[in-house]
C-alpha cells in the first residue's frame, strides 16, 4: 500500500484513507476499456489509406486517389460518402448504445456494462478482421461502437467514484492515457501491416486483444461502492470501501454514501430529472464538454493522420509514420495531465490547451494556404513538411494535456448520484454524435473548405476557451457528493441552484 493520511479538501468533508495499491490496480484494469476507443481512433485511419483495403471495399476512392489526369485536387482525393461511412458508423452505434448502457450501469452495476461492452468490441474486431464483404465490414463496425458506447459510459463513472477525492483527476486520466495508448499502438500496428497484402485484416483484427483484455479484467474488478449501494447491497459495499480506502473506520464516508443514495432514489425518472433548473449546470457542462471537445478538431488528426498526411504530399509510408509520431506525442502529453491536474486544477489546464491550440491551428492552416491555395496543387518541402508536423505535435500535445482528458473527467465528476448515470450517458451521447458527425463529412469539408477547415476549427476552440473562463468553476478536490456547493458559489450557476439544498454535512447551503 501507499501511504498517508487523504484529506478530500478544504472545500468540503475531509475522509481519512490511504492510496491503497488494490484501488491503483483496479482502476488499471478498468482504465483498459480507453484502450478499445484508442484503437479504434488510430486504426480506422491507416486502415483506410491502405490501398489491398481501398481495392477490395472500395474501390471507386482507389480510382480516384490514383488519378494523376488534375480532375481532382489533392483536398477532393479521399472524399467518399461510403468510405466515411464505414468510419463514422461506430460512433452512431455508441451514440445509440450509450443509453442502453445507462440503464445497465444503474441497474446491473458499472462492471457488468464494462464487461459488455468488451464483449461487443471482441465480436466486432473479429468481424472485421475476418470480412469479404462491405456489409460484413459495416455491421463490425457497428458492434464496435456498442463496445464504445458501453465501457465510455460505464468506466469514467467507475474510475470517479473508486478513485479518493485528492487523486480523482489522475487515476480517472487513466482511462484517457489508455485511449492514447490505443492510438499510438494502432498507428504503429498501420505502420508494419500497410506493406503486407493483407495488413488490413491485421490491423482490424487486433482489436480483439484489448476486448479480451477488458472482458478478463473485469470479471476480477469489484464494483463501486456507490453502485453497491445503489443496489441495496449495503454490507459488501462497505467491505468494498474499506478496501479501496485501507481503513477499517469508513463509517463516515459510508454514511454519507448512503444518504446520496437514498436521495438518489426519490428520484424516479433520472432523465427527467437532470433537465431539471437545479441540474442545468450539470447538463450544460455534459453536453458542451463533448461537444466542444469534438469541434477542437482533435479527431481529424486522430483517425484521419495518415490520409491527411497523404493529402498533404506525404508519402504512403511517411504519411503512417507521422501518424506514430503525433500518436507518440499523444501518450507522452497525457502524463502531463495526470501528474498536474489535481495539482493545478482543471480549469488552468482547459485554458492552457485551448490557447496552444488556437495558435497552431492557425499556423497549420496558414501553411497549407500558402502552399495550395485554394486549388489544392502543391506540395511541401522536406523541411517544410517536418515544421508541419511539428506543429501538429503542438496542437495535439495541448489537446492531450487539457481538453481531452478533462472532457471525460469533468463530466464524470460533477454529477450528484440520482442523476450520475444520466449525465454520464449525455456526456457520452454528445461526444459519439459529434464524433460521428465530424468523422461523416471531415473529408468533405476538407475538400470544399481546404485550408479553411482548420480556421473553421480554431473559431470553436476560441469560442470553448471563453466559455471556460466565464462558466467553469473550479472542482479540484471537492468530493463528488458535495459538488452542489461549487454550482451555489459560481456567480452565473448560483441562480439555478435553489436555496435549502442540503449538503453531505446535513446543513443548509446559503
Amino acid at each position: 500500500m501507499a501511504g498517508g493520511v487523504l484529506v478530500a479538501s478544504t472545500n468540503g468533508r475531509q475522509y481519512e484513507g490511504k492510496v491503497t495499491m488494490f484501488v491503483l490496480v483496479t482502476c488499471l484494469v478498468a482504465a483498459m476499456g480507453g484502450l478499445l476507443f484508442g484503437y479504434d481512433l488510430g486504426i480506422t485511419g491507416g486502415v483506410t489509406s491502405m490501398e489491398p483495403f481501398l481495392v477490395k471495399f472500395f474501390p471507386g476512392v482507389y480510382k480516384q486517389m490514383k488519378d494523376e489526369s488534375g480532375h481532382e485536387s489533392q483536398y477532393c482525393k479521399f472524399d467518399n460518402e461510403l468510405l466515411t461511412l464505414f468510419t463514422s458508423s461506430l460512433y452512431l452505434a455508441a451514440l445509440i448504445a450509450s443509453f442502453f448502457a445507462s440503464t445497465t450501469t444503474r441497474m446491473l452495476g458499472r462492471k457488468a456494462s464494462m464487461f459488455a461492452g468488451g464483449l461487443f468490441f471482441l465480436i466486432g474486431a473479429l468481424l472485421n478482421g475476418f470480412a469479404v464483404n462491405i456489409e460484413m465490414l459495416i455491421i463490425g463496425r457497428l458492434l464496435l461502437g456498442f463496445g464504445v458506447g458501453y465501457c465510455n459510459q460505464s468506466v469514467p463513472v467507475y474510475l470517479s467514484e473508486m478513485a479518493p477525492a485528492k487523486i480523482r483527476g489522475a487515476l480517472n486520466m487513466g482511462f484517457q492515457m489508455m485511449i492514447t495508448i490505443g492510438i499510438l499502438g494502432a498507428n504503429i500496428i498501420n505502420y508494419f501491416t500497410s506493406n503486407i497484402e493483407s495488413g488490413w485484416r491485421i490491423s482490424l483484427g487486433i482489436g480483439a486483444v484489448p476486448a479480451i483484455l477488458l472482458c478478463i479484467g473485469s470479471f476480477f474488478l469489484g464494483d463501486t461502492p456507490n453502485s453497491m449501494i445503489e443496489r441495496g447491497q449495503k454490507e459488501g459495499a462497505k467491505k468494498m470501501l474499506q478496501k479501496i480506502r485501507g481503513i477499517d473506520n469508513v463509517d463516515e464516508e459510508f454514511q454519507d454514501l448512503i444518504d446520496a443514495s437514498e436521495e438518489a432514489k426519490k428520484v424516479e425518472h433520472p432523465w427527467k430529472n437532470i433537465t431539471q433548473l437545479r441540474y442545468r449546470p450539470q447538463l450544460t457542462f455534459c453536453s458542451l464538454i463533448p461537444f466542444f471537445q469534438q469541434l477542437t478538431g482533435i479527431n481529424v488528426i486522430m483517425f484521419y493522420a495518415p490520409v491527411l498526411f497523404k493529402t498533404l504530399g506525404f508519402g504512403n509510408n511517411a504519411s503512417l509514420m507521422s501518424a506514430v509520431i503525433t500518436g507518440g506525442v499523444n501518450v507522452l502529453a497525457t502524463f502531463v495531465s495526470i501528474f498536474t491536474v489535481d495539482k493545478f486544477g482543471r480549469k488552468i489546464l482547459f485554458l492552457e490547451g485551448g490557447v496552444q491550440m488556437f495558435i497552431c491551428q492557425i499556423i497549420v492552416g496558414s501553411m497549407i494556404a500558402i502552399k495550395f491555395g485554394v486549388s489544392g496543387e502543391g506540395s511541401f518541402t522536406h523541411i517544410e513538411a517536418n515544421l508541419l508536423l511539428f506543429f501538429i505535435c503542438l496542437y495535439v500535445s495541448a489537446f492531450a494535456w487539457s481538453w481531452g482528458p478533462l472532457g471525460w473527467l469533468v463530466p464524470s465528476e460533477i454529477c450528484s448520484l440520482e442523476v450520475r448515470s444520466a449525465g454520464q450517458a449525455t456526456n457520452v451521447a454528445v461526444n459519439m454524435l459529434f464524433t460521428f458527425f465530424i468523422a461523416q463529412v471531415f473529408l468533405t469539408m476538407l475538400c470544399h473548405l481546404k485550408f479553411g477547415l482548420f480556421f473553421f476549427f480554431a473559431g470553436f476552440v476560441l469560442i470553448m476557451t471563453i466559455f471556460i473562463v466565464m462558466f467553469f468553476p473550479e472542482t479540484n478536490n471537492v468530493p463528488i457528493e458535495e459538488m452542489n456547493k461549487v454550482w451555489k458559489s459560481h456567480w452565473f450557476w448560483t441562480k439555478f441552484v435553489p436555496d435549502g439544498v442540503v449538503d453531505q454535512d446535513h446543513k443548509v447551503v446559503a
